[in-house]
């Protein structure tokens, strides 16, 4: 989770600005059937733009989160002080086996460093006839994810550049893969959809510096004068603005 060892708000300005709206229709089918008040689980809280969503819904001291960047774990914390949130890997959750009515985990699959066993885990924690979901953007080749139009023009710009088209969960009936293999049973999976819109070129593009993730990473690590031919290329692709992006993101839900 290397890539993500950043400043809290430098996380929110860059992927939050997709991952928030994203959180209430994953939120939606994640907690399908769970009572009001029950425990759940937010996995790789990030910031807490998930845990923000859960605690409206089911009350603040009714979550858990686990996270291992630290600066998200003090971020949540501070906004959800009554909510039980822990550093802690997918891979090892510090939790009793049955303890969660539903196990979320929103946009953190893909960079678990064992997937399957992240699931497992979540499937572990999650009580029998519990749900438990995941989504991914979809960054298969042609995707709709956040950041696919961002990889697209860099791959033609750079055709060396690795996007994240092969990371766990990016494309269709990944996640149904990975939550069979961890026994779930009644795996449905879809394609959750988000717009948004930005004013400017400018607005869209200014995230991408602050070094988060791997579209962060390979922006901080061009010189001066190939992030200049890159933002010419991107601002061909998209213009000055308005700029509208539909970021589509996979999501499986199964039940324990």
């Amino acid at each position: 989770m290397t890539l993500f060892d950043v400043a809290a708000d430098s996380y929110v300005r860059f992927m939050g600005r997709f991952s928030a709206p994203l959180s209430a229709p994953f939120a939606d089918l994640g907690l399908a059937g769970v009572a009001p008040g029950a425990r759940v689980l937010d996995v790789g809280c990030g910031p807490g733009m998930l845990t923000g969503e859960l605690a409206r819904r089911q009350g603040e001291a009714a979550v858990s989160a686990v996270e291992p960047v630290e600066a998200f774990v003090a971020a949540t914390t501070t906004a959800y002080p009554s909510a039980d949130v822990r550093r802690a890997t997918a891979e090892d959750l510090p939790f009793a086996d049955d303890t969660f009515a539903a196990t979320l985990a929103q946009l953190v699959v893909h960079f678990m460093s064992d997937p399957a066993a992240g699931v497992r885990e979540m499937a572990r924690v999650t009580v029998p006839g519990g749900r438990v979901s995941a989504c991914v953007w979809d960054h298969s080749v042609g995707g709709t994810g956040a950041l696919s139009g961002f990889w697209r023009v860099v791959q033609r710009y750079d055709p060396a550049a690795v996007g994240e088209g092969a990371l766990p969960g990016s494309s269709a009936g990944d996640l149904t893969r990975l939550f069979g293999g961890a026994g779930l049973r009644e795996v449905e999976e879809t394609l959750l959809t988000v717009r948004l819109t930005f004013a400017t070129f400018e607005d869209w593009w200014e995230p991408f510096t602050l070094g988060v993730g791997p579209a962060g990473a390979y922006v901080n690590g061009l010189n001066q004068i190939e992030r200049a031919g890159l933002v010419g290329a991107l601002r061909e692709e998209y213009g000055d603005g308005p700029l509208v992006v539909e970021a589509g993101a996979w999501t499986a839900t199964g039940l324990v």
